[in-house]
């Protein structure tokens, strides 16, 4: 599990009503009991009794809220507690650290075996630590916040716990330690034993065990209804804008589709991709569908090509035109022509660029063509699915397990993300999945999947994967589409709901 894994994770338990702090007092707990036990094992090995030290090195982060509600139980559990807090608590920016923080402060006078030591310079941790004599260290320092070489207090800190004479417990990541790749920059807590939660860290797994010791994984109450479904935890996949960023940088969409009787669908793409952060949306569609879809916006950059369908004669033209844009969307309103799927089946096999496919294209297109294109995504609903897989699909299965299962074994044929739509919208790619559960029963208005399939190439535009894209995508246009009826009731229109995108970005928690 990555770090951004794991934080996302944390915000989808806070949006399923499972609140940070409980995490946090179920990880400091969980850690007081390891940290227990370790201590049960230095008694055993001793032939002197004495009550044992815990030293906790904390920052300010939620690493270091962790270490405060260890503090706490480590106490009730009988041990001395010196806690070393190696950051001005006015630093502090986790509201579930501070509140824990606040507890600490609180308990006084200490009537407990309690100490708390604020660090304001380096050149007071040698003498802190020589006093506090701990037989056991705890690491509550960073954890997964590491980023580039360490600073002081913390390098000073690192140094001197490392030389130690006293067990180390590291929390969730040593110190110093890249949480993502295991590697040590600079340097880096060397512990005993790693008291990692809910999951291993990717960094763990990859690192030398002269660091991580021996890894504890603690349960710390995450459903896996957190990882499963889509929630507001998600939308930190998505990169933040860089100040310094130019026109282009934050994704060229082309849209390839559009007919003389259908303007509508490519339109709602485009606009549900601007939407969605595209700098540059560009619709390729026939001369006949032009002028009305360019009636939509002028946001919309609309090239006409000779014809009143898409046809083989455009093919070079659009191939040329894909070589500028960061993701191609496949496939709205394109139609049911003959001649249509022959120019789209040699587009999406000449293509290089991430690829998205919708509506038409799922019927015309043929499934030999896009199998080993893994930067692909596919946003069927349950007739499109058949259409694109054959009719092995599966009948109507009431049972969401049974359904996951069937459909998933079908979606191992391509290796891109299929985003099946319905009342609750499957994400697969291979043996990976997701659930949305966000919408309205107004989103059978025609054009709501236009949006959809819009802000997939929009995410992957912006370098999410297929799979992250397409789970966001689907978590966000339903979120528009729930926005939209607090408004107007079930009778919205598409329009009106794309008026609502940049809305279902936003997070309510942080």
């Amino acid at each position: 599990m990555t770090p951004l894994d794991m934080m996302v994770t944390d915000l989808n338990c806070e949006y399923l009503g499972l609140p940070r702090l409980s995490l946090m007092e179920n990880a400091g707990r969980s850690l007081a009991q390891e940290i227990s036990v370790i201590a049960e094992t230095l008694i055993s090995d001793s032939t002197n009794f004495k009550p044992y030290k815990i030293g906790i090195f904390a920052g300010s982060g939620g690493n270091g809220g962790d270490g405060f509600v260890a503090a706490r139980h480590l106490l009730n559990m009988g041990f001395k507690v010196e806690l070393i807090m190696l950051a001005p608590p006015s630093r502090i920016n986790s509201i579930e650290t501070r509140t824990n923080w606040e507890v600490l402060e609180n308990m006084k006078p200490r009537l407990g075996q309690l100490q708390v030591r604020k660090i304001t310079d380096s050149s007071q941790l040698k003498s802190v630590f020589e006093d506090i004599n701990a037989d056991i260290m705890v690491d509550a320092m960073l954890g997964t916040g590491v980023k580039g070489i360490l600073k002081e207090p913390l390098r000073s800190a690192v140094e001197l716990i490392n030389s130690a004479d006293a067990r180390v417990v590291a929390v969730d990541v040593p110190t110093g330690l890249d949480p993502l790749n295991g590697e040590v920059r600079d340097t880096a807590i060397m512990a005993d034993y790693t008291v990692t939660f809910h999951k291993t860290k990717n960094g763990l797994i990859n690192s030398s065990p002269e660091y991580v010791g021996e890894i504890i994984v603690c349960d710390i109450g995450i459903p896996m209804e957190a990882e499963i479904f889509l929630g507001e935890g998600d939308l930190l996949r998505i990169k933040s804008r860089d100040k310094e960023s130019h026109k282009g940088l934050n994704g060229r969409v082309l849209v390839v589709g559009g007919s003389k009787d259908y303007s509508g669908a490519p339109a709602f793409a485009g606009l549900s991709a601007m939407a969605a952060g595209a700098d540059i949306v560009v619709i390729a569609c026939p001369e006949s569908a032009a002028t009305s879809i360019k009636s939509y916006s002028p946001d919309l950059i609309v090239k006409g090509l000779s014809g009143e369908f898409i046809n083989k004669d455009m093919v070079e033209d659009i191939l040329e035109l894909s070589k500028g844009f960061d993701s191609v969307l496949v496939g709205c309103g394109a139609g049911m022509e003959s001649e249509t799927g022959e120019a789209l089946n040699e587009l999406v096999e000449k293509i290089e660029k991430p690829l998205v496919l919708d509506a038409d294209a799922l019927k015309l297109i043929d499934l030999d063509n896009v199998q080993k294109k893994e930067n692909l995504a596919i946003t069927p609903h349950a007739a499109e699915f058949k259409a694109f897989f054959g009719d092995s699909s599966p009948v109507i299965l009431r049972d969401l397990r049974e359904k996951i299962s069937a459909y998933q074994s079908l979606s191992h044929q391509i290796e891109g993300t299929v985003l099946l739509k319905g009342n609750i919208d499957l994400i697969f790619q291979g043996n990976k999945f997701r659930l949305n559960k966000t919408g309205s029963p107004g989103m059978t208005v025609g054009g709501t999947g236009d949006c959809l399939a819009g802000l997939v190439s929009a995410l992957m535009a912006q370098g999410l994967s297929s799979f992250d894209a397409a789970g966001l995508a689907a978590f966000i246009n339903g979120r528009a589409g729930e926005l939209a009826q607090k408004e107007y009731g079930y009778n919205f229109t598409t329009s009106q709901m794309i008026e609502f995108l940049p809305g279902a970005f936003k997070r309510n928690f942080n």
